[in-house]
């Protein structure tokens, strides 16, 4: 990527450094990974158990098994039934926090990155999450011959060619920098729509007065990407 971006704009490393260009490259990366909270490729699914008498559980807890960790949660099931979604204060309103009520978890709640099980588990359960992993590190510090390997191959010319809108503008040529940085973005909407297109075997019912999925209970909210009612 370095090489490539040095030979669009005509200069080398005496100009902008490694690790400098590191720096530009793991830019254009971070603003493509977090341009999205729910990229499919950061789709993540793993397990972990409950503890008795114990409602929270860490981020870093739930997602301990993935890979670089979860940066979000999508929903929960234990191996019986799926574990509803509700906000903190509701949960806590219907299971009091004074309460010694133990159970098995129909409730989980999430608020400064710990996930609150409704009643407290009286016992291990074992659940699944499925969420969003944290992508791994790139840019700086990364070893020559590393490639953003969280993200799929066409996104890496994305990445190089917001590296040549900041070595123009490190280059102090704003007219270039303007050009490219708009043709990153149009590159990144473009991926963005193929991504996050809908899936082939997803169906689509538009203008329907079909009864919800979820069993018609309106309190239920929408489950992974895509669900329909």
């Amino acid at each position: 990527m370095r090489s490539y971006v040095r030979s669009v704009v005509d200069i080398d490393a005496s100009d902008i450094s490694d690790d400098t260009m590191n720096r530009f490259l793991g830019e254009g990366y971070d603003v493509i990974v977090y341009s999205e909270k729910r990229w499919p490729f950061f789709e993540a699914e793993a397990t972990f158990d409950t503890v008795a008498d114990q409602k929270d559980y860490t981020l870093a807890v739930v997602g301990a098994s993935v890979t670089n960790g979860l940066r979000e949660i999508a929903s929960l099931r234990t191996t019986g039934h799926v574990v509803t979604f509700v906000g903190r204060d509701s949960g806590d309103v219907v299971y009091p926090l004074d309460s010694a009520g133990t159970g098995e978890p129909w409730w989980w709640s999430f608020w400064a990155d710990s996930v609150r099980m409704y009643p407290t588990p009286g016992g291990v359960h074992t659940i699944t999450v499925r969420g969003y992993k944290d992508p791994a590190a790139f840019g700086a510090g990364s070893a020559d011959s590393v490639e953003p390997v969280d993200l799929p191959t066409p996104f890496h010319i994305v990445v190089a060619t917001y590296g040549i809108a900041r070595a123009y503008e490190q280059q102090e040529d704003p007219v270039m920098a303007a050009q490219y940085f708009a043709v990153f973005n149009q590159e990144l909407d473009n991926l963005r729509a193929r991504y996050e297109d809908m899936p082939a075997p997803q169906p689509i019912i538009l203008n329907s007065q079909r009864i919800r999925r979820w069993g018609g209970q309106s309190y239920l909210p929408g489950r992974l990407r895509y669900s329909w009612e």
